[in-house]
């Protein structure tokens, strides 16, 4: 028989009969309603999770990884407020059981039950996933990456003790809030979640409000692997800055008890704590797990005899709030309510083609209050001197730094983050005097871990502000990419559109710099930005058009709710000149700070026929110097920057193509992998003309003479240019 329903039987048999396991007396502060109430929500979970794996064995269900023996969690909701912001575990169903209590008209069981069934009227993913999640309950949507939503709580409580000093238009957390963030024992240990308590840990140590409460559900078990008894207490008992709480989840009593404990200290002193709860994990990992391939039967059935539930109906009756025989009523009931509620959602509609899975991939855009933008005076005010040298042609450095300013200036809810880029400027310099205009909560120094930069930002966005975390390197982006490609992209697509976190992330990076750093500062590999669903890759190649995409990200994110990666070419940061030394050719002019370019426009440099050179970045630089040398030798060319290389411009490219009667493709990136593989099959699939691509090898950067070796470089274009034309006999 499955365990399932060995558990169910059991929980009939040894109610009827009056059985309970031993425990301690109801104690604490729990009135009967509340009690009740959260031994209703366990009974419901435990229905739903019997009923997903009927539901799954039919054919109609798609998702078993369940609640039961971790009903405890129901306490804690109880004890917490509607406004306090969860991000759950993926076994706490009975969180969002409980907290739908605090808001009228909620219809729980058919809503999770349509998740379930992944039905389209599923009311947080549309029917994309089975995961836990409400708008109106406060509960953003996870995923099962292992704790890899705990960076973002951390970064949601941050913002909470800074809307007292800026507040966004769309902060959604009240200053009283605390963050909830609930996982598994066995995901402490992952590098993920201790990032986040260092982090936490830090920020606290430092005096600075976090109103965080972590808790670790701990069941002993990961899928397979035990948590040694005693490990978690061990770890967090003494942390520094994280203040230690432990009840039995058997004990809804207790549980509910030291939860409002751990709260009321949140609130008070607005410093993090960890509630770590005990539970037991009921029927296995998922559906198709065996515990007992693993565990000792023996095992198995000590876990199963302490069911969380018949502790429950225990207490009940031992502090007079209900006998057995109602609490055995409800069991029931629930069961038969689930059993009629799931034969009717089996029936509704689901997703059926791509374009209806893809649409919430894209967020809503939102309305965002209208701004004349800062007066002169302002202005004048914030850039004092350095405004006399915006007539004078600059280097890409300086006008991001100035681009920056001004869209500080203009958006109070602008924050940047990252690792020196405060009270330093940035390793180039082109954070410089930030910190002394906006000071510290607005350019925010943090710890060296790019997971908790990112996370930082995702958190932030929950609630109002526009981030702009910068990661130092490009390669340091490998760190903790999970946080864009597993959180912050798959938000609005698994929340149906209705959480999102837009930011925009500056990321210095690709190669050309000469005798610096080899690989870990010149990585020119794009791959792991290209290929995330709804991100958009913004890559400038000059000054002006950095300062004017640079805004149109920063407008992207506030008012499409966009996630956009701003990367920026390190070579080019302090390049001044073009064809020859003192040219200035690369230096521009401060735009206007009402100007744009708008997502998918393209550069057009020449008006050439015989030859399109397509590039970007230090590309465009490069080929913009081959230009000039193959019209010496009588060939007319124009070179096309692309701006944005995700997603790619692809009708603005063909346009700039023209007539063109070749095209030359020249990518920085690598062969294999590179932007140049998107652009070869769209000029495959749409131009009659011969084309040919020049990419770099797929190789690691050197450091020293041969920096630039693998990449393309002026010669390289050249002839490539004339080989591909047939004039290069």
């Amino acid at each position: 028989m499955d365990r399932a329903n060995i558990v169910h039987q059991n929980f009939l048999d040894r109610v009827s009969a009056e059985d309970f396991p031993d425990g301690k007396a109801p104690t604490g502060p729990i009135t009967s309603q509340q009690a009740i109430t959260i031994f209703r929500t366990g009974c419901l979970t435990r229905a739903l999770d019997r009923k997903s794996r009927e539901m799954q064995a039919q054919g109609q269900g798609f998702y078993t990884i369940g609640s039961s023996g971790h009903e405890g969690i129901a306490a804690i909701a109880a004890a917490l407020r509607l406004g306090d912001m969860a991000f759950l575990h993926y076994r706490d169903a009975a969180f969002q059981i409980q907290r739908s209590e605090m808001v009228p008209g909620q219809s729980i069981t058919w809503d999770m039950l349509l998740s379930f069934a992944c039905a389209k009227e599923d009311p947080i993913s549309g029917g994309r996933h089975k995961v836990l999640g409400s708008k109106k309950l406060n509960i953003p949507p996870q995923t099962s990456t292992i704790a890899s939503h705990l960076p973002k709580a951390v970064g949601a409580a941050y913002s909470i003790g800074l809307t007292k000093k800026v507040a966004p238009e769309h902060q959604c957390l009240k200053d009283d809030a605390i963050v909830i963030c609930s996982f598994g024992d066995a995901s402490v240990n992952h590098s993920t979640a201790q990032g986040a308590f260092n982090t936490a840990q830090w920020t606290s140590y430092q005096g600075i409000p976090l109103s965080l409460l972590f808790v670790c559900e701990d069941n002993g078990i990961g899928i397979s692997t035990k948590t040694p008894k005693g490990w978690v207490a061990a770890s967090f008992k003494n942390r520094e800055g994280i203040k230690y709480f432990h009840c039995d989840g058997l004990d809804i009593f207790e549980t509910y008890k030291v939860a409002s404990e751990a709260a009321a200290y949140i609130r008070k002193t607005r410093k993090p704590a960890f509630l770590h709860i005990r539970t037991v994990r009921l029927y296995g990992h998922a559906g198709a797990d065996i515990q007992t391939v693993y565990m000792d039967r023996s095992e198995v059935e000590a876990d199963e005899a302490n069911d969380p539930l018949l502790h429950s109906v225990r207490l009940l009756n031992e502090a007079g709030f209900l006998p057995p025989s109602k609490s055995l009523e409800i069991y029931k009931t629930t069961t038969d309510r689930v059993a009629s509620v799931a034969s009717q959602v089996i029936k509704r509609p689901r997703l059926s083609s791509a374009e209806e899975v893809m649409k919430s991939i894209i967020p809503p855009t939102r309305p965002c209050r209208q701004s004349n933008g800062p007066t002169p005076k302002e202005r004048a005010d914030l850039f004092g001197k350095e405004a006399n040298a915006m007539e004078n042609p600059q280097i890409m450095s300086r006008l991001i730094n100035w681009a920056l300013k001004d869209l500080m200036l203009e958006h109070d809810e602008v924050v940047m983050m990252g690792q020196d880029i405060g009270v330093k400027g940035g390793v180039y310099g082109v954070t410089r005097g930030l910190h002394d205009n906006f000071g510290a909560r607005r350019m925010i120094d943090t710890l060296l871990d790019e997971q908790s930069i990112l996370g930082l930002s995702i958190g932030m966005a929950h609630n109002g502000f526009t981030p702009i975390p910068e990661i130092q390197f490009l390669a340091y982006y490998h760190n903790a990419e999970d946080q864009i490609r597993g959180e912050a992209a798959t938000l609005s697509f698994f929340s149906n559109g209705q959480f999102t976190n837009p930011m925009v992330i500056r990321i210095a990076g690709l190669g050309y710099q000469k005798g610096f750093g080899g690989h870990f500062h010149n990585d020119n590999s794009l791959a792991v930005l290209r290929d995330v669903p709804g991100v958009i890759l913004a890559c400038p190649s000059n000054g002006a058009d950095a300062a004017k995409m640079l805004r149109e990200s920063v407008r992207l994110a506030r008012e499409e709710q966009r996630i956009v990666v701003f990367l920026e070419p390190i070579a080019l940061y302090a390049t001044q000149d073009l064809h020859g030394v003192g040219d200035g050719g690369w230096m521009q002019t401060y735009p206007d700070a009402s100007e744009r370019i708008a997502l998918g426009d393209v550069g057009i440099h020449g008006d050439g026929k015989d030859l399109a050179i397509i590039s970007y970045a230090n590309g465009c630089y490069l080929s913009l110097k081959a230009q000039k040398k193959l019209a010496d030798k009588g060939i007319n060319a124009r070179v096309i920057d692309l701006r944005w290389l995700t997603p790619l411009p692809k009708e603005k490219m063909l346009e700039a193509i023209g007539s063109c009667k070749h095209v030359l493709i020249v990518d920085e990136t690598r062969r294999s992998g590179g932007v140049s593989e998107s652009i070869m099959t769209c000029l495959a699939e749409n131009i009659q003309v011969p084309f040919e691509r020049l990419a770099s090898e797929d190789s690691f950067i050197p450091t020293g003479p041969a920096y630039a070796s693998t990449m393309p470089s002026q010669d390289s274009i050249i002839n490539a240019a004339l080989k591909l034309i047939g004039e290069d006999k």
